[in-house]
Order: structure tokens, then sequence, then C-alpha cells
């Protein structure tokens, strides 16, 4: 068994935003189970269960929000005044009072990120740990239903069999988010 990726460079699902494609999924081979006569053309994923179907492996995106800062302007008086009091603690002038008083923001901020980050990464490891068992979970369910529905509509056949294919590869894709063998 490998270790859990802690690299975002490295993983497959960067955040927790990116897993809900494998959860429609989860949520599509749920709605198969319940209804016998389900196909591609019913499900709320048509386009994607068709392209794993033709393609024969099925592929999960993601994606990253961007976040922007503002800064709020002061007067030039204001700000040099300042920085030379500051400064001046250390005895020096302005440039001096610029790294004394950049110092303890730049510490509580490198903390509150660090501390931010570490909640962030663990809550997505949480997430991916829980998909990862309902993924296992429907794809039992739907090997079951390949198995004892052999004598379906090729339609339904090829509706199981691209939710078959989809979940193997959410299932591999955890696995090395994971770093779970499979």
């Amino acid at each position: 068994m490998g270790e859990y990726v802690t690299k975002k460079k490295d993983m497959v699902f960067k955040n927790v935003e990116s897993l809900q494609q494998v959860i429609n999924v989860i949520n599509e081979a749920a709605a198969a189970s319940n209804d016998k006569k389900r196909t591609i053309s019913e499900s709320s994923i048509p386009e994607v269960l068709t392209g794993a179907l033709g393609a024969g492996i099925g592929g999960v995106g993601s994606f990253v929000a961007l976040y922007g800062l503002g800064t709020v302007g002061l007067s030039a008086a204001g700000i040099t005044s300042g920085l030379a009091a500051a400064g001046s603690v250390v005895g020096g002038g302005m440039v001096a009072g610029v790294f004394v008083l950049a110092a303890p923001v730049a510490i509580l901020a490198a903390g509150g990120v660090g501390v931010a980050s570490h909640l962030k990464n663990k809550q997505l490891r949480q997430e991916k740990e829980r998909i990862y068992k309902e993924a296992l979970a429907k794809h039992q369910a739907i090997i079951k239903l390949l198995e004892e529905e052999k004598d379906a509509t090729q339609e339904r056949l090829d509706y199981l069999q691209s939710l078959n294919i989809m979940l193997k590869q959410a299932i591999k894709d955890l696995s090395k988010d994971l770093g779970k063998t499979v």
C-alpha cells in the first residue's frame, strides 16, 4: 500500500469540488439500481456515460478557484509617518518601519494559511475516503446488475457497462490519491 498523495500537482482530485463528478456517477449508479428500466437516455449524465462507453475509459476533471485580494489606500503622509515611527523602534527610519510592521503580519498570515491548509487537506482526504468507499459499493452493485440482467436490452446493458467503466476509473483515481493499491 502506498502513501496518501500530499502534493496537489500529483493529485487527480485537487479539491472537494473536483469530486463532484464522481458523486454524480455514484448517484447515477444508485438510480440504475433502483430503476431496472433506466438507460443512458434517462440518465442525468448521458454525455458522460456515452463518452465513457465509446472510449472505454472514464475521465474526471477538476477545476481551481482563484481568489483575489484588494487593498485600501491611505494618505502618503499617514503612511510615511507611521513607517518612520515603527522604524524608530529598532533604530531605523521609514524603511526599517516596513519590516517592523510587516513581520507580525507575515508571521500571523503564514500561520493562518498553514492552519487553513491543514484543515482543507484533512477534509479533502476524508471526503476522498468516503467517496472511495461509496464508489466501491456502487461498483459492486453494478457488477451484480450486469450479471443479473445479462438478458436485458442492449441499451440497458450499455448503460450499466458505462457506469461500470466510470466507477472503475473513479476507484482507480481515488486509489492513486489515497495511496491504495487496487
